[in-house]
């Protein structure tokens, strides 16, 4: 029987770093010898790249909390079914920036819906599956606007609809992934993101390296 890829996430606010430090770790399970694959939540399929860009646009027609939610669990489902476990079921390592601990706290801790609800929805648009492996970047409020600011000025680029949430609410989101790392520490790793990106990437690989 062929062994099953190994799943992992990546989890954090805004501007933590998790986008660079899955792409480093994916360079790094490759040299080392696996098949992976990254991908992103929203997107990773047509139908969650469409979620994303409606997600992130800045028309005046904004998405209740509920719809909001709706929409990223559509994005889930299909990226479940059509891309990470069947990678999964073929021996490939999966790594998502993002994946349901994301809503939980965005939408939960965020904005307010009820967590209970939300599991019960996350256990059905993801199958019941979950990550393995989930890092957790976590970073000050201060230095994550900061990089945010330093993007934008990189890019030529603009915040989006959710970067641009007040303190309060990206102060809920902190706190809410961190009690979400405190209910299961067997799965989660809270690394400290304000650190330099070669140190977070060191500590990551630290924590993976024995299962490599």
């Amino acid at each position: 029987m062929m062994r099953r890829g190994l799943f992992i996430s990546f989890e954090g606010g805004e501007g933590c770093g998790k986008s660079t430090q899955a792409s480093r770790l994916k360079s790094s399970i490759e040299s080392a010898g696996y098949k992976v694959i990254l991908t992103r939540e929203p997107g990773g399929t047509w139908l969650g790249e469409q979620v994303r860009r409606l997600i992130k646009d800045q028309s005046d027609d904004i998405p209740c909390a509920r719809a909001e939610t709706l929409l990223f669990l559509a994005a889930r489902a299909q990226l479940v079914e059509k891309v990470i476990r069947p990678a999964l079921e073929e021996g490939v390592w999966v790594i998502s920036d993002r994946f349901s601990d994301s809503t939980l706290a965005y939408q939960g801790y965020g904005r307010g819906l009820d967590l209970e609800e939300l599991a019960k929805a996350n256990d059905f648009a993801c199958s019941s599956l979950k990550p393995d492996i989930t890092f957790l970047l976590d970073v000050e409020l201060e230095e994550s606007v900061n990089r945010r600011l330093e993007r934008e000025k990189k890019l030529n680029s603009s915040a989006d609809r959710i970067e641009l949430e007040g303190k309060e609410f990206h102060s809920r989101l902190r706190e809410g992934f961190k009690e979400l790392a405190a209910k299961e520490p067997a799965r989660f790793t809270v690394i400290d993101a304000n650190a330099s990106i070669d140190e977070v990437q060191e500590r990551i690989w630290t924590r993976l390296k024995p299962l490599v």
